[in-house]
């Protein structure tokens, strides 16, 4: 048997084995580009699923797919599905699919949240019928509403341990003003969801142990 190369031969690692840990800029996307070729039987971009300039591509494309998706879906409902918060949450279900705060528990849940902050905030400084504040400028009362809603929305993902940081995004939409009408609010759940899917259905291809709804017990203690 031939001895692995020693530390600092130069010897490139054998890129066609699965990646048992994170990759070279952190979190699983190596992991997926590897399952995705294995399912689809490509041996170049197994062999290549370590390399930044793939990982890249990969990332590229899922970022087009899920905006296509909820253009596509917003082109034949008439509703407005594209949000600024959906963007970080692309990115955490694919690029560290494995952490809690990824599962489609916190995602949807966490986006709940913020929308129920937010919505509240507005009821409570009476902004429900405001203009946004890009429009309108910023007051003290929307001032209010902005801190008191990221403030409930921190607080109540930590109280009801489904943590999601893109939610402080959706809720600061909501208590600006930017989307405030209740089933505008409903679309942006709608939209979540179906992200959540591409993100089971693209992480299961891809063999990662994606969970369906809640974390797994282990991961979800840390």
């Amino acid at each position: 048997m031939t001895d692995p190369a020693p530390p600092g031969s130069g010897a490139e690692p054998d890129r066609s084995r699965p990646p048992s840990g994170p990759g070279p800029v952190g979190g699983d996307i190596a992991r997926i580009v590897y399952g995705v070729g294995e399912r689809f039987r490509l041996p170049g971009l197994t062999e290549r699923h370590s390399s930044v300039a793939v990982m890249g591509a990969f990332a590229l494309v899922n970022g087009i797919i899920s905006i296509a998706i909820m253009a596509a879906a917003a082109a034949v409902t008439g509703q407005p599905l594209i949000f600024p918060s959906l963007g970080p949450t692309a990115f955490l279900l694919f690029y560290t699919p494995t952490v809690p705060a990824a599962s489609p528990r916190n995602t949807v849940l966490g986006h709940a949240i913020g929308v129920g902050a937010g919505y509240l905030s507005l009821v409570l400084f009476g902004l429900t019928d405001a203009g946004p504040a890009l429009a309108e400028g910023v007051t003290w009362p929307r001032v209010g509403a902005a801190a008191l809603s990221l403030g409930l929305t921190s607080g109540v993902m930590v109280w009801a341990r489904v943590p999601h940081p893109p939610a402080g995004a959706t809720t600061l939409i909501v208590s600006l003003g930017i989307i405030a009408a209740p089933v505008e609010l409903a679309v942006l759940m709608l939209a979540v969801v179906l992200l959540v899917m591409q993100g089971v259905a693209i992480n299961r291809i891809a063999g990662i142990d994606y969970p369906l709804w809640s974390p797994s017990s282990g991961r979800a203690a840390r």
